[in-house]
């Protein structure tokens, strides 16, 4: 609840920093697979824990967006990683511990979770 002027600028920093989350720098690119086969498999979640992670190690570098369903339905929830100068990494069957993993180790380290990779 907004009681003072104080409360209001710091919901809008916090919105701010939301949004940019989202929308980022454009160095390091996240997609998530939010058609119906993605959501019923759990990728709001997946997309929550993603963000939530890029918020709490204050990445403002990376973009995430959504994509619809690109037809690989059976290894829902999608997700693609876009680094610079590397070509697009995508994982399968992701759920929330394991996008706050991908963040840790692709992200933060560049070093992609072989295991759970895709190929297309």
């Amino acid at each position: 609840m907004v009681k003072s002027l104080e409360d209001l600028k710091r919901l809008k920093e916090e919105a701010q920093q939301s949004l940019a989350l989202r929308e980022g720098g454009e160095k390091v690119k996240v997609v998530v697979g939010m058609g119906t086969c993605g959501i019923a498999a759990g990728a709001r979640e997946v997309m929550a824990a993603i963000l939530d992670e890029l918020e709490k190690r204050r990445l403002t570098n990376v973009a995430v967006t959504q994509t619809g369903c690109i037809g690989l339905c059976a290894q829902e929830p999608l997700v693609d990683v876009y680094l610079p100068g590397r070509p697009r990494v995508t994982y399968g069957k992701v759920n929330a511990q394991k996008a706050r993993q991908i963040v840790a180790q692709h992200i933060v380290n560049g070093l992609p979770v072989a295991e759970w990779i895709i190929n297309r």
